[in-house]
């Protein structure tokens, strides 16, 4: 046998004895990158970054992961990250805007309150009588020692100012039922105050000028009426311009009075309407009961009974 046709060197032999033996296997495929990078490259060809750098496995050290992330941290520098555009979290847009109603409505309320005194005043000017008086050549006196005209002015005013307080304090209550609380209760009770003293200064206004003219050119003898007003306009300044009068109180009081009961008879712990789960609607249709359990039947006392051991 000739050397170019040994069994060594035939396609199918096996080196050894000259018979057919087993093909070899294919080489391995290259490995597909995860993170990108050519497929066809083979293994061991430097594709990445070179040794040295961030990224590539010779940086890496012992016990990482070479394929985790090797990118910049994404803390930012500073530790915080960079909120919304404006400035301000979502959440205050909404919160502002609330406070701002809730601001707006208190002070609409408190001014709605005072310009009440304006019909309170001429209610209370209209039912308070007025003091007779005599002009003599001296000046105007009194008509009677003790007039009761004193007495029913400042009754009135304290009469009308409790209706008008408890009347004031039901109806924010009613109305402003999102507002309830200390500072509704503040803003009723402020707002009686300025309600009193508008009231007062209207009231004693009407009919000030008349009596004024008459005590100034009415010939001694002649009578007339002096325009009611609280403790017969006899009071004193405290700390030189608020009326030392408790009558301008009455309001503020029954508006407290009133509030404060309104609050103590609330359902609501928090004296605002909670949202009440819907009622469930009516049906003519009435639920089927479920059908009893059958029970074993009786035995029959003719049958035949089971064969015993």
């Amino acid at each position: 046998m000739s050397p170019a046709t040994s069994p060594s060197d035939g396609p199918l032999g096996d080196g050894d004895h000259g018979g057919p033996g087993v093909p070899s296997a294919p080489p391995p495929a290259a490995p597909i990158p995860l993170y990108g990078g050519s497929a066809g490259v083979a293994p061991g060809t430097p594709t990445g970054p070179g040794p040295g750098t961030p990224g590539s496995p010779a940086a890496v050290g012992p016990g990482v992961d070479p394929l985790a992330w090797s990118g910049p941290d994404p803390v930012p520098p500073n530790g915080t990250w960079p909120g919304p555009p404006g400035g301000a979290p979502p959440a205050a847009g909404p919160r502002a805007r609330r406070l701002f109603r809730g601001g707006a409505a208190n002070v609409g309320t408190l001014l709605v309150l005072i310009l009440l005194g304006i019909p309170f005043g001429l209610v209370w000017s209209a039912v308070s009588p007025g003091v007779p008086v005599v002009q003599t050549e001296d000046g105007a006196l009194l008509a009677a020692p003790q007039p009761e005209e004193f007495i029913a002015a400042d009754g009135w005013f304290s009469v009308l100012g409790f209706g008008l307080g408890v009347l004031a304090a039901i109806a924010m209550w009613l109305v402003l039922r999102r507002h309830r609380g200390p500072v509704g209760m503040l803003v009723v009770v402020l707002g009686m105050l300025g309600a009193a003293v508008l009231a007062w200064q209207l009231g004693r206004q009407i009919g000030l000028s008349g009596y004024e003219r008459l005590l100034a050119s009415a010939p001694p003898g002649a009578t007339f009426s002096k325009p009611p007003d609280l403790h017969g306009g006899q009071y004193d300044l405290l700390l030189g311009f608020i009326p030392t009068i408790g009558d301008l109180l009455v309001p503020a009081f029954g508006a407290a009075v009133m509030y404060t009961l309104l609050a103590g008879w609330s359902r609501y712990p928090g004296l605002r309407p909670e949202a009440e789960p819907a009622p469930r609607p009516l049906s003519w249709d009435l639920p089927v009961p479920p059908a009893p359990s059958a029970a074993p039947a009786p035995p029959v006392p003719d049958a035949a009974e089971p064969p015993r051991d």
